[in-house]
Parts: C-alpha cells; sequence; structure tokens
C-alpha cells in the first residue's frame, strides 16, 4: 500500500496487505495451508518463512490488514479472542501486578483473570469505568493495565477511552480497549490514546459466525514486537484458513456495520415503546449515562442491543419465542441471535461482583430486513 496517501476505512478494508498475487496476478490472496516452506540454503527464507506457527503469508495478510484498519504499528492473529487476551495478558504482566478491569466485563475476560491470571499471580480489580474518579482511585504502584471494553458485553457501559489513556499515562501502566463490540468500522481506540486493541475476530470483524479468531494491534512498533514473540512462543496462532475467511470478512464489515446500526435503531425504537419491556441499553438513547462519551468516540452506536423484563422468566420466554432471532451465543454475525447472558454468556461470572441481571436479554442485530426482525420481536413479547 502506498503509505504517502491517507485512505478511508473502506478502501483499506479491501486493500491492505492483500495485493494481487505476483506469481498468478489472483485478486484475492492465496490459502497458503501449508507448515513448513523449502529453504534456499540453510538460513535463506523466502520472504522470512519457514514454519507456520512462526509466519504464514495468509496470515500476514490479515495481519497486515487489522493493523492498518486500527491506524495501528503492528497485528497479530490469534486462534481466539481469548488466546489474544491471554497473550496479551502474559507479555505486560508479571507475578506481583495489578490491573483494573471493567465492573462488567465480558464472562471470558472475567474467567481468564479470576481463574488463570489470578492463580498465577496478578491481582485484579473490577471498576466501572465510567466513573473516570473510580478509575484514578483504583490505580496502585503496581498497576501495570488498565483494560477497557467499550461498549461492555453485555450491559452496553461507555467508557472513556482519552480520558482513561490519560490514567494510564500517569500511572505508568498501558491502556488495552476490547474494540469487539464497536468494530474497527465504529471506534479507533489507538487514535484516542489506548496502546493496544483486542478483538474477538469471530465476531463483526468475520461477521458471518462460520470463524473463530482473535487480535492484537499494538499502537507502538517495539510493543508488537514484544507480542509477536509470545504469539510464536506460546503458538496459538489463527491457521491459514481462519485468517483468509477473516479477512474476506473485512473486506464487508463497512457496509455491514452500517446495516447493524440501522436495524439496531429500529429495534430500540419499538422496544422502548413496547408495555413489557422495563428498561433498554443502547448508547444511542440521549438517556444512556454514556451517550454524550459514545456520541464523541463512536461514528454510529453499534448493532448491540440489551433490555430488561419483568423478571427472569419472562426473559427466558422472550428468547424461547423468536424465530427470526436465533437462540445462540455469540455475536456480530450477519443473522440476528437472542441470548439470555445470566444463563448463557455470563454464566462464569455468577455469584461474583460481575454477576448480571437475571432478568436481562441481549440482542445481536443482524442485517436481515428491519420491519421482519421487529415484528419477530413484537410476537415474541406479546
Amino acid at each position: 500500500m502506498d503509505n504517502e496517501v491517507h485512505q478511508a476505512f473502506e478502501t483499506l478494508a479491501i486493500h491492505a496487505g492483500q495485493e494481487p498475487d505476483p506469481a498468478t496476478g489472483a485478486v484475492v490472496p492465496p490459502i497458503y495451508q501449508v507448515s513448513t516452506y523449502k529453504q534456499d540454503g540453510i538460513g535463506g527464507l523466502r520472504g522470512g518463512y519457514e514454519y507456520s506457527r512462526s509466519a504464514n503469508p495468509t496470515r500476514t495478510a490479515l495481519e497486515v490488514c487489522l493493523a492498518e484498519i486500527e491506524g495501528g504499528a503492528r497485528g497479530l492473529a490469534f486462534a481466539s479472542g481469548l488466546a489474544a487476551e491471554d497473550a496479551l495478558l502474559r507479555t505486560v504482566c508479571r507475578p506481583g501486578d495489578h490491573v483494573i478491569i471493567p465492573g462488567d466485563a465480558y464472562g471470558g475476560t472475567y474467567r481468564l483473570f479470576a481463574k488463570v491470571a489470578a492463580p498465577w499471580g496478578v491481582e485484579f480489580d473490577p471498576v466501572p469505568l465510567g466513573d473516570i474518579a473510580a478509575v484514578r482511585a483504583a490505580v496502585r504502584p503496581e498497576t501495570r493495565l488498565i483494560w477497557v471494553e467499550t461498549p461492555t458485553n453485555p450491559l452496553l457501559g461507555i467508557a472513556d477511552i482519552a480520558a482513561l489513556a490519560g490514567i494510564a499515562r500517569e500511572a505508568g501502566a498501558l491502556l488495552a480497549v476490547d474494540n469487539t463490540f464497536a468494530s474497527p468500522y465504529l471506534q479507533q481506540p489507538l487514535h484516542l490514546g489506548a496502546d493496544v486493541v483486542i478483538h474477538s475476530t469471530t465476531k463483526y470483524v468475520g461477521g458471518h459466525s462460520d470463524v473463530v479468531g482473535g487480535a492484537l494491534i499494538a499502537a507502538d512498533a517495539a510493543l508488537g514486537e514484544r507480542l509477536a514473540f509470545n504469539q510464536n512462543a506460546m503458538g496459538a496462532v489463527a491457521g491459514p484458513f481462519d485468517a483468509w475467511l477473516t479477512l474476506r470478512g473485512i473486506k464487508t464489515l463497512a457496509v455491514r456495520m452500517d446495516r447493524h446500526c440501522a436495524n439496531a435503531e429500529r429495534i430500540v425504537e419499538m422496544l422502548q415503546r413496547h408495555p413489557a419491556v422495563g428498561q433498554v441499553l443502547y448508547p444511542g438513547l440521549p438517556d444512556h449515562p454514556g451517550h454524550d462519551v459514545a456520541a464523541k468516540q463512536m461514528k454510529a452506536f453499534g448493532g448491540m442491543v440489551s433490555f430488561r423484563m419483568e423478571s427472569e422468566e419472562a426473559a427466558v420466554r422472550v428468547c424461547e419465542r423468536t424465530k427470526l432471532f436465533t437462540l445462540g451465543e455469540s455475536l456480530g454475525g450477519v443473522e440476528s441471535l437472542i441470548e439470555h447472558p445470566g444463563r448463557m454468556t455470563h454464566a462464569s461470572a455468577a455469584g461474583s461482583p460481575l454477576e448480571v441481571p437475571a432478568d436481562l436479554v441481549r440482542l445481536s442485530v443482524g442485517i436481515e430486513d428491519a420491519g421482519d426482525l421487529v415484528r419477530d420481536l413484537e410476537r415474541a413479547l406479546s
């Protein structure tokens, strides 16, 4: 890519790291389904490739594209979002270090800290990241990392990335932002001062519910090099076909996100009017406590919507009654999904400070016809 000319997101998503194949002219990067590579003499590597755990041309194409669309110095693709999180944690933290995490973090992230990192000796505190004073008060001399989700999963809380970046700098800590819910199209944390961005590329980046993956994008080349060393040393890399599917998903990310956001707004309008719904959680609503911050740092408000019913039984009943909204975990695919976080994605947080309300329903609003989706939910609610 010609870095002298600034290119728009939509252009980078289709072209970054994806020059036509020099051998054949193929306009789509090939799937290099290969484990090892012929060397031209001992240590004579063609293009730096020797073994596909260390590097693979299909994965390289994805990693270059991820770095470009997030505006970072280095992108790294992993086998899952949690593999990416684990690599980051073990790269920047040591036993005795301290991490601040969201007070309503994703259940899998909480499990990683509580069941894996804590026994290893890394301490952590869940803090409501929308409360800047609370975050500042939670910082210790041992704090190495402030871990942010914005919007959060599943309560759609918003954190001010630029403000938290300032606190991290004052503390000599790093700011890591899980950008999975927003996607690189709607939010650019590195431009707001974050040091590293995390993705479950399974979600919006891949976008078709057909591949599991994760990514880290570092703002700084030196941090990127440290992460790359551990990516290779620990080995939880994205395979070539998974990388190819994820790269294909990125090409349509912008147009998909526009539709996800538009459909979500239609759903929110209906839910707000429905007498069976107690509360709608969506950062696009003017009365959402994080609305102003979200409007400042996001291009639009995303395709995730949560709402509360009068009871756990009512919430479960809605999840069981939809036809177009498929009952299932995960999110960010072209098809609409519905779930009960307390019993499904966030069951690992039960009994902890991060336990989610039992009457909560989470929607991943897809790109189907908005009218059909509204009618499906109205039938399930009635």
